[in-house]
């Protein structure tokens, strides 16, 4: 009877297919593991605990299927935008945006339902608002509600629950308190439209495209002033029309003799003296007559020209007119873009799938057609079938992912591409899916057709004789992409990890690491429930921070108190700071620090759920949420509260201990195991998720009043069970504790037959 003590040092293949298990011979095959859920595999080999998500407030309406998108200013002010069917809304800061004007109340009735009273609000049945600040029935302070009963100077309150705020029993108001209307602005946006919007930012306009609008773009003035303005892209202009007056008035009105404009037609203004606030800039035209017009700009508003200088003389008028194939109107709008080479580029409308339209370098909005070097271009791509383009990935060289394959567009000379020099190059015939695809480094990490594999998009070799390669990232893991990815989104810190969401909601993570030959997928199942099977993400974001780590945001499906509800939600930083307090491990929660209190209040969002907790560091028996609130067995001044998520991970069977040839198929008994750990508390380790023991960390030394602190080192287990084919180690924390596992080394008797 052979004896062994194997190495499990590395886990860089992350969850490996099923269909593995017989390549005891491949390298992967001892760095894979059979599962691995809720748990990250880190570049360094280890694999840790993924942190739980904290919640940031419900959807507009968790009955529409609601869309998140980064918005990045600078890394020091970046937005999530809420997308809803024809709404959007804001969160910065982890908070949701609200409108400048914060409405005083001066009385609230105890009644059923209480009224609150503030003078001239301006609120509407259904709007939800804020409130804070109030004195004396400080039980309303720190919530959102929506508003009812309306009147001109007052209103009542029900919860996103839809249920009555009765204010009989709280305490009397004695004075103060704000209501705010929470932040949203309208956008042309259904909510079927969502998934399909394609977007690209510079600075603080973000310019979006779809099929069945007209490209707008979005523009951010304050932290709740958010323009949707639709588009005038110039593809050249129509003869002058001569200007003779324009008034000084809201809006102006300009007269040009016999114009033939019609309402709606773009028009620039040239040459005006006098008012020469209007000159060389683009306009829609409104409330034509023969002889007379006014101007508006992108968003529709009318021009106001009573402060402008005087009209003196002069001036024309020319009609805008599109490319000579059209990005305007029905069929004609594109269906991806991105911004390459100081220009913007627009491809694939219906009636030109495989199209590209080039600005005018450094004038995005102008595709006049010429010959100069920064002159606007439209490109089509030759091929033998229509391959609709669907997407742009611009790095040192725009590659062009089509329906029927991938291309690289470049130069001819090596240099910026122009009207004359531009080169275009078929690569591979993998064909993509339409996903947005996410870029890592000089990479681009693709969805091919189909939707269940992930290309690598590289350059490989040198620059003479090279070209481009697009190997699947998914091969060792087919399973995990089962059913088709439908989004995916980078987090590049701290782990690099490309998040993707499955068909049926399970979040999906492939820590990507390519110079360290780090593929590794993970899945996570977010706690609670959706109509009784898991809940389910349904959009992902990731935004940059100044913290060391990349944020990402999501949006996740749940049944709360037999209703369906959408949330907004932010994982967690990994790095908690090495403090046993700190860490937050439960999903949609929240967490408390402060004076030592026995009552946690704020969950209005999970009523009559029942959460995990941890007080001071320290497992507490779950508990069910009561009023918004819960009740602690002890004082904490520390807490985390929400739904538990087992975190697991499950070997291969292991291949080693026997002295002749290979081990599978033989009988192993695992007698014993060290594990290597990082700030780990509270693990279980057995055979299978029915047959774990759980790992002691306290010892007599430690005082029983106080959190146990994480553990870094060797722990050396007893590992129960007899002699087995199917030799697995099975690790799980289902504690809202953290836990990291660096390595671990089994001790075996193999039984050769």
């Amino acid at each position: 009877m052979a004896r062994s003590a194997p190495s499990f040092s590395a886990f860089t293949a992350g969850e490996i297919s099923p269909r593995l298990e017989g390549r005891t011979n491949l390298e992967k095959y001892s760095q894979g593991l059979s599962d691995l859920t809720n748990m990250i595999v880190m570049p360094h080999g280890g694999v840790t605990r993924r942190p739980g998500t904290e919640y940031l407030g419900e959807v507009k309406s968790s009955s529409v299927k609601t869309r998140l998108i980064p918005f990045q200013f600078k890394t020091s002010d970046t937005y999530i935008l809420e997308f809803g069917n024809q709404i959007m809304r804001v969160f910065r800061n982890d908070l949701q945006v609200l409108n400048s004007s914060a409405k005083t109340i001066t009385a609230i009735t105890k009644a059923n339902p209480g009224v609150l009273t503030s003078n001239s609000h301006g609120f509407s049945n259904g709007d939800e608002i804020f409130v804070d600040s109030i004195g004396g029935m400080t039980e309303l302070n720190g919530r959102n509600y929506r508003v009812a009963n309306t009147s001109t100077n007052t209103f009542t309150l029900v919860d996103l629950f839809g249920n009555v705020i009765d204010t009989t029993n709280l305490t009397t108001y004695t004075s103060g308190g704000t209501a705010t209307q929470i932040f949203e602005t309208a956008t042309p946006y259904a909510e079927a439209d969502l998934f399909d919007l394609r977007f690209v930012q510079s600075a603080d306009t973000m310019y979006i495209v779809h099929p069945s609008y007209d490209i707008r773009s979005l523009t951010r003035t304050d932290h709740n002033v958010w323009t949707f303005n639709n588009l005038i892209i110039e593809g050249g202009l129509e003869t002058a029309k001569n200007l003779s007056a324009a008034t000084q008035a809201n809006p102006g009105v300009l007269t040009s003799n016999s114009h033939g404009f019609a309402n709606g037609d773009a028009v620039k203004i040239e040459s005006i003296a006098g008012m020469i606030e209007l000159n060389d800039a683009n306009y829609y035209v409104a409330n034509v007559t023969t002889n007379t017009f006014t101007l508006q700009n992108e968003a529709g508003t009318d021009i106001d020209t009573s402060g402008f200088s005087a009209y003196s003389s002069g001036g024309t008028a020319k009609k805008v007119t599109q490319p000579t194939q059209s990005l305007k109107g029905a069929n004609n709008r594109p269906s991806v873009i991105s911004f390459f080479e100081q220009r913007l580029v627009f491809g694939n409308t219906n009636n030109n799938p495989q199209t590209l339209w080039f600005s005018k370098n450094g004038d995005y909005q102008n595709v006049t057609v010429s010959t100069g070097d920064d002159d606007a271009l439209i490109y089509t791509i030759a091929s033998n079938q229509v391959n609709a383009i669907r997407y742009l990935s611009a790095t040192r060289v725009l590659t062009v992912g089509t329906s029927g394959g991938e291309y690289v567009l470049t130069s001819t000379n090596d240099g910026p591409v122009t009207p004359t020099t531009t080169l275009i190059r078929k690569y591979s015939n993998y064909g993509t899916a339409t996903i947005e695809p996410v870029q890592v480094a000089d990479v681009t990490l693709f969805v091919q057709r189909g939707s269940r594999k992930i290309r690598e998009f590289k350059f490989v070799g040198d620059v003479n004789t090279g070209g481009y390669q697009a190997p699947d990232m998914t091969i060792l893991a087919e399973h995990v992409t089962k059913g088709g990815i439908t989004q995916m989104a980078y987090q590049q810190e701290p782990d690099s990890v490309v998040w993707c969401i499955r068909a049926d909601g399970t979040l999906l993570g492939l820590t990507y690491r390519r110079e360290e030959e780090v593929v590794a997928w993970h899945k996570h199942i977010l706690g609670g429930a959706f109509s009784g099977g898991q809940s389910v993400v349904e959009s992902i974001a990731t935004l940059p921070t100044d913290t060391g780590e990349d944020a990402l945001f999501m949006i996740v499906k749940r049944t709360i108190n037999s209703v369906t509800k959408r949330y907004v939600e932010k994982l967690k930083p990994f790095d908690f700071g090495g403090v046993i307090t700190a860490a937050h491990f439960v999903d949609s929660g929240l967490s408390y620090s402060g004076g030592a209190t026995t009552t946690l209040t704020g969950l209005y969002h999970l009523p009559g759920e029942t959460l995990n907790v941890t007080a001071n560091g320290a497992s507490h028996p779950d508990t069910t949420v009561s009023n918004g609130g819960i009740s602690l067995n002890f004082s904490a001044t520390t807490a985390a509260v929400g739904f538990n998520f087992v975190s697991s991970m499950t070997t291969l069977r292991v291949e080693a201990g026997s002295a002749d040839g290979t081990s599978q198929g033989k009988p192993k008994r695992i007698h014993a195991i060290t594990l290597r750990l990082f700030e780990t508390v509270g693990i279980e380790v057995g055979n299978s998720s029915t047959d774990v023991d759980r790992i002691p960390f306290r010892d007599s030394s430690m005082a029983m009043d106080t959190a146990v602190p994480l553990f870094t080192g060797d722990k050396d287990i007893e590992f129960r069970g007899g002699f087995d084919e199917d030799d697995r180690i099975y690790i799980q924390q289902s504690q809202a504790l953290p836990m990291t596992i660096l390595a671990f080394y089994p001790r075996l008797n193999t039984f050769d037959i």
